[in-house]
Order: structure tokens, then C-alpha cells, then sequence
């Protein structure tokens, strides 16, 4: 019984490496928390969307409109999923609080916003270092009945002009 016992023990220090690597390096699942990527994401409030991360090679395939996650710069116990909407050397036209009207994105760096217009975002902080990215969201996983791919259409200004057509009269 002793020998069965140890032996289960070891086969399962053994599989800790590969869960760790898998983790950090290969895919995750996150918890998307809050209504700043809604409707994307968390579209029915009180309940979280759990999504696919990708780890592996993805900051060089990042592109505008990718989801990810980040680590906020002010609080970095803070992760924050959120739109990319422009890339460096892109300029992007900034919105309220932000205190200039256009920002050039340096180099290893992002802009990003949540498609919801309330929104902590890149209008709060500026423009993002690459090493702040904890990895492109891909899929939605849970809850079961929103089990599908992260659109790379959306944003804001979809939101917006949502938004629009529900007030405009017809």
C-alpha cells in the first residue's frame, strides 16, 4: 500500500513541470472579470466569460483588433482583457481622460480600449510595453453556451454605433 501510495506521488511531481510549462508558455484559461469588454465578452452582467489564451510565439503575431490580457501598469496585481487598437508607430486619435488629442505608439508598444465605452484603457494609461501582454484571448470556453472563436471585429466604435441605432427614432 505504501509502494502504491509513493508511487502515485511521484508520477504526479513528475507531471508538475508540465503543467507549469503548458501554463506559462502554451496556452491558459483566464477569467475575464467586469463589463469593459462587453458585449464581447461578459455580455450578461454577473456572470464571467472563461477564455483560451494563447502563449506560445504571440507577440509577434499581434495585430489590431487581437483580444488580450494585460497586466494593468498602475496595479500589477491587476489583469485587464482588453481591445488592441493600434499597434507602434501607429497614431491613434486619444479620447477623454487622456491628456493629448493623438499619441503616437512608440516602439514595443500597444494601444488598447475596451469595448465598452466605460472603460479603464489606454485613454487612462497610455500606450502599453509589450512585456505588460500576458497572452492573445482566442476562444470563448465558458459558459457552454458561448463556446466559440473571439471575434476580431468589434470595439468601440461597433459598440457605439449600437448604442446609436437604439436611440435614433424610426
Amino acid at each position: 500500500m505504501l509502494k502504491h501510495s509513493l508511487k502515485t506521488g511521484l508520477v504526479f511531481l513528475t507531471w508538475i513541470p508540465v503543467i507549469y510549462t503548458v501554463k506559462e508558455h502554451l496556452i491558459y484559461v483566464g477569467k475575464v472579470e467586469g463589463s469593459s469588454m462587453s458585449p464581447t465578452l461578459n455580455p450578461i452582467k454577473g456572470y464571467s466569460d472563461y477564455v483560451l489564451l494563447w502563449k506560445l510565439n504571440y507577440k509577434e503575431s499581434l495585430k489590431v483588433g487581437d483580444v488580450v490580457f494585460i497586466r494593468s501598469p498602475v496595479d500589477p496585481e491587476k489583469l485587464y482583457a482588453k481591445r488592441i487598437k493600434a499597434v507602434q508607430g501607429d497614431t491613434v486619435v486619444t479620447r477623454h481622460p487622456y491628456p493629448k488629442d493623438k499619441v503616437s505608439i512608440p516602439r514595443n508598444h500597444l494601444w488598447v480600449e475596451g469595448d465598452n465605452i466605460h472603460s479603464v484603457d489606454s485613454n487612462n494609461f497610455g500606450p502599453i510595453s509589450l512585456g505588460l501582454v500576458l497572452g492573445r484571448a482566442t476562444h470563448v470556453i465558458f459558459p457552454l453556451n458561448r463556446i466559440g472563436n473571439i471575434s476580431a471585429k468589434g470595439g468601440r466604435e461597433v459598440r457605439e454605433d449600437y448604442l446609436r441605432a437604439e436611440e435614433s427614432p424610426m
